[in-house]
């Protein structure tokens, strides 16, 4: 916890500083929303194809759920979302005039989640 998932169209693949969005992510979460640094993950993945409205040409999506154990405020939940939004205005620099979707959500995961590391 928390799992954090970046879904992202491919034409946005050079413009976006993964690894910096990720670690820059974490430290909000923790900041924010009371995590332990080590227990942050995130996963990105990249789509091959990407539609918005009626077109297909000149946009990109980002999209970026985060789960978290049950017990964070409302407000918390929002601080992260707008925290989210505000790293991906840093973090995403999309070439070729492309108008990017950014959106990010913050959603309890279920009372039956349960993880294990192997070492």
């Amino acid at each position: 916890m928390p799992q954090i998932t970046v879904d992202y169209s491919d034409s946005l693949a050079d413009g976006f500083d993964r690894p910096g969005f990720a670690r820059a992510l974490h430290t909000a979460v923790v900041d924010i929303a009371a995590a332990r640094p080590p227990a942050c993950t995130t996963q990105f993945r990249r789509t091959e194809d990407t539609v918005v409205g009626p077109d297909t040409e000149g946009h990109a999506v980002v999209h970026v759920s985060l789960g978290l154990l049950a017990g964070r405020t409302e407000e918390t939940k929002a601080r992260l979302t707008e925290a989210v939004l505000d790293l991906l205005r840093q973090f995403v620099k999309p070439g070729g005039g492309l108008a990017v979707h950014a959106s990010a959500e913050v959603r309890e995961l279920d009372p039956s989640y349960r993880k294990y590391e192997s070492e």
